[in-house]
């Protein structure tokens, strides 16, 4: 469930060089396949553990298949051997960046199938296996196409793991709920400031409690937003650039919504679906990425409260990424798609239609009656 795949979820961003597109997929399913282990909560501990450690090997093996999951993820372990014989088309090289990641991949993941998430050093570990590794992956793949220099390790890290927060922080309700056992990633170091249990988060009566919880989670994430910029910053192929830069504006958007909201602990939270088209359909260069950044950061700095126990770091970073915005240089060359003055009149205007509305019902009604 939390492997960071920041990739494949919007069509519209994949890459469309070819050889990039195919060594992707094939990346994406492998990885996927291996999550779909690891998130399957009915195998049990002595069966997942040894599969994921020699999961690497296993895509080499054009027999091997391991029914598990659900729906198209069922499908995908059961008919496993397409993806072997794939992966054993591609050339060495792609091979040989794909089989490193998974290796380790896995063995992160049996890490962590033993081990709880206690502290914030263990919740970045946790975070870096099942996403920094996904970014450093596709960095090596970019760069063995031709198409892009080698980023360095710490900013494809977080790539992944700014991706992975968001996740962990949204699905909080999702994963709390999770039968028959729930799986948590939010770090006791975190949590217990608040809470005596984590499950406590999502009672109404610790409401105060939660919200100051996931300020803190959140402001957490932020961190990574810098590092995010300067990887985008520098991708040279277009295709490779929206396939990167739409999940990492829909993740700043996730965040924008989820801090200081009660809801992530009642129900689900996510970016509507026209702001979410909006953004797949008008990204297409850093302008574009600056923009959305620094207007989603406007959206949650004033949800900031003084009187939360992380009020003054949230408020320093999310300057911290405005400063990043405007020292670009090009928050004034193009009108935000974000936020228009047209959309925050947008309620007000349906109410005073509606209200017209009934003025002229009410008017043809009585004259109806008249005659």
């Amino acid at each position: 469930m939390h492997v960071g795949f920041f990739f494949l979820p919007y069509s519209g961003a994949f890459p469309c060089d070819a050889e990039v597109s195919t060594n992707v997929c094939i990346f994406y399913l492998v990885l996927r396949a291996l999550d779909t282990v690891e998130d399957d909560t009915s195998i049990p501990t002595d069966v997942k553990v040894p599969i994921l450690i020699a999961f690497h090997r296993h895509v080499y093996d054009r027999e091997w298949h391991f029914s598990c999951g659900t729906k198209e993820y069922k499908v995908l372990m059961d008919q496993f051997h397409h993806v072997s014989t794939a992966f054993l088309e591609l050339g060495k090289g792609y091979q040989d960046a794909i089989e490193d990641i998974t290796k380790r991949m896995g063995a992160g993941m049996a890490k962590f199938i033993c081990k709880e998430v206690e502290s914030i050093d263990d919740y970045d570990e946790y975070c870096y296996y099942v996403a920094g590794l996904v970014g450093l992956g596709l960095s090596k793949l970019f760069y063995a196409s031709g198409t892009e220099d080698l980023a360095p390790d710490s900013l494809s890290n977080s790539m992944g793991l700014f991706l992975q927060k968001t996740n962990i922080i949204r699905d909080y309700l999702e994963d709390i709920n999770e039968i028959p056992k729930c799986r948590m990633f939010w770090p006791r170091e975190i949590w217990s400031k608040y809470v005596n249990k984590l499950e406590d988060l999502k009672y109404e009566e610790n409401s105060d409690k939660a919200v100051q919880c996931l300020n803190d989670m959140v402001t957490n994430a932020l961190m990574h937003v810098e590092d995010c910029l300067k990887y985008m910053s520098v991708l040279r192929d277009h295709a490779i650039f929206r396939f990167c830069a739409i999940p990492q504006i829909m993740a700043i958007g996730t965040l924008a919504l989820c801090y200081n909201n009660i809801e992530v602990f009642r129900g689900v939270v996510k970016m509507r679906r026209g702001l979410t088209a909006k953004v797949i359909d008008r990204t297409n260069n850093m302008t574009d990425v600056y923009l959305a950044f620094y207007d989603f950061s406007n959206i949650l700095k004033p949800k900031i409260n003084k009187n939360d126990p992380n009020a003054t770091k949230t408020l320093s970073r999310v300057e911290a990424i405005q400063k990043a915005c405007m020292d670009s240089g090009v928050l004034n060359k193009r009108k935000s798609y974000i936020i228009q003055s047209g959309l925050r009149y947008s309620s007000t205007m349906i109410v005073i239609f509606f209200i017209i509305l009934a003025i002229i019902f009410s008017y043809l009604s009585s004259t109806r009656a008249s005659k």
